[in-house]
């Protein structure tokens, strides 16, 4: 049985966490004394508790966070109720602000602010050796990453197989912007590069051909971002997927010519464009050239095959509902694949909350905290472009409507307020859109075109017909038989990677018929 047990709950078994292994890879001597353990949020509290106790820890490190924080209180508090003698260590960025407040605190022991990945080893060390610290809260500050044990040989083989894998080469960020944690960082750090690269290059030898970088600017340093993208052009391989978080308005010539020479979707850029309103910008201090932002997404979507995956966030303090549909539609004229419409949440330790009086931010209260309503958008308002949100999430980023979504605003009218009136019919007609079977949607599609713009079925089904093949499915939906050819036939698409079938679907890549 392990004296320590590492654990957390993951938002999905898909996700396997990088903040866990940091820990066991640096418990130095007690790393044959523990045992890493992972649940995700759709298992059963009480479960994963008794799974816990069933191995016996002295000591039960628990990460924490926004969208695991409900499940994790519940599951802290069974374990102390069952055995109080057990010591309970609490870390991750859900408590490691306003700790003294929160609901999960006092079930622990102790708890680790901020970055823990040598400061639990010396705790653990000290509660084994019957020398506990005297104070629950412990702040060990940032650690020096040249002496933080890099965990990439901890996945294991069905990790590289099935699930996500994270790596970082940088932590930190150098902007300030309200809505963020890391407007708390003081800089970005480094990890040793050589080490670094000959961790990717081993993952690569073990047959790992998906990379989820967590940079938070990953091309904020030229000479690092080159060096990384050098070597996976140097090891271009079928089904090499890469996923980079960029900082929207810096891409030097240099970033260009390495990003022109990646196949069509071996790339995912993660870009926060978040708003195009500059006074809404100035106020939550994101520093960021719009003009720049535009000409950038223009070369990436004209010269390279990266798949774009963009943000914007409604309820910005000042954001109006005028101001949002100007971005919205500012954005959707760039045309990247994805346009992430996310709801601004109050983040605990994040400095939005210095203009909760000022703009009249009210949040609920319980995670993952969103904003209800503020001075600039009504309580209807916003739930109006939570439905908004859902509904664009559903059909225009999943990639079944990759040809059809246009359609709505195909007349030069406002992207927003034309996806806004199909969003509002829509819940008219199925009030929850969880579980709608894609025929189904479609086939609402078909109608609201049809029955509320006047679209005639010619020009619609087309369109239609080749998004309902992308995913490579070959019926005829019965709403569309009447307007298609007898002989038209279905094309199986490339569906090569199960990890990362929503960005095959905006590419569509052929591979010719199949049986």
């Amino acid at each position: 049985m392990p004296d320590i047990v590492l654990t957390t709950l993951n938002a999905k078994y898909i996700h396997a966490s990088l903040g866990l292994r940091y820990l066991f890879a640096n418990l130095g001597p007690l790393q044959p004394r523990a045992q890493l353990l992972e649940f995700d949020i759709n298992q059963r509290p009480g479960d994963i508790a008794m799974q816990i106790l069933a191995r016996e820890p002295a000591i039960v490190g628990l990460g924490v966070y926004i969208w695991n924080v409900a499940a994790a209180g519940e599951v802290a508090a069974i374990l102390k109720r069952v055995r109080p003698e057990l010591t309970l260590v609490l870390g991750g960025p859900e408590i490691s602000h306003e700790t003294e407040s929160h609901p999960i605190f006092p079930w622990a022991d102790y708890v680790i602010l901020g970055e823990g990945d040598l400061a639990f080893a010396g705790l653990c060390q000290q509660v084994l050796d019957g020398r506990p610290p005297a104070t629950k809260i412990l702040r060990p500050g940032l650690p020096d990453l040249a002496r933080v044990r890099l965990p990439y040989d901890l996945y294991s083989e069905p990790d590289l197989q099935h699930r996500l894998v994270y790596v970082e080469a940088s932590r930190g960020c150098p902007f300030t912007c309200d809505f963020c944690l890391s407007a708390l960082d003081e800089k970005t750090r480094l990890f040793p590069q050589d080490e670094f690269m000959a961790a990717m290059e081993r993952l690569l030898k073990r047959g790992l051909l998906q990379f989820k970088f967590v940079d938070r600017t990953f091309n904020l340093r030229l000479e690092v971002a080159a060096r990384i993208l050098d070597f996976f052009l140097a090891n271009l391989r079928p089904g090499l997927f890469l996923h980079f978080e960029m900082v929207p308005d810096r891409l030097p010539e240099p970033l260009k010519e390495r990003l022109r020479q990646f196949p069509a979707g071996s790339l995912q850029l993660e870009i926060g464009v978040q708003t195009f309103t500059e006074e809404v910008a100035q106020r939550i201090h994101r520093r960021q050239n719009n003009a720049a932002i535009e000409e950038n997404l223009r070369f990436l979507r004209r010269e390279t095959g990266a798949h774009l995956h963009t943000d914007l966030i409604f309820g910005l303090p000042g954001e109006t509902w005028e101001s949002f549909a100007a971005s919205f539609d500012r954005l959707v004229s760039l045309h990247p694949q994805e346009i992430q419409v996310g709801m601004l949440k109050r983040l605990r330790g994040a400095p939005i909350s210095q203009h909760d009086q000022t703009w009249e931010m009210v949040y609920n209260p319980f995670p993952p905290y969103e904003i209800l309503k503020t001075k600039t958008l009504s309580a209807a308002q916003l739930q109006q472009l939570r439905r908004f949100a859902r509904a664009f999430d559903l059909v225009a980023n999943s990639g079944n409507f990759v040809e059809s979504t246009p359609l709505l605003w195909r007349d030069g009218g406002s992207p927003f307020h034309a996806f806004l009136a199909w969003s509002e019919w829509l819940n008219q007609q199925v009030p929850t859109t969880q579980g709608v079977a894609l025929n189904r949607l479609m086939e609402l599609f078909f109608r609201y075109l049809t029955e509320q713009t006047g679209r005639q079925p010619a020009e619609i089904v087309p369109a239609l017909w080749r998004d309902y093949q992308r995913g490579g499915r070959n019926d005829k939906p019965l709403f569309m038989r009447d307007f298609l050819p007898v002989e038209a036939a279905a094309v199986r698409r490339r569906n090569d990677a199960p990890l990362i079938k929503r960005q095959n679907r905006h590419t569509g890549a052929e591979t010719g018929p199949q049986p």
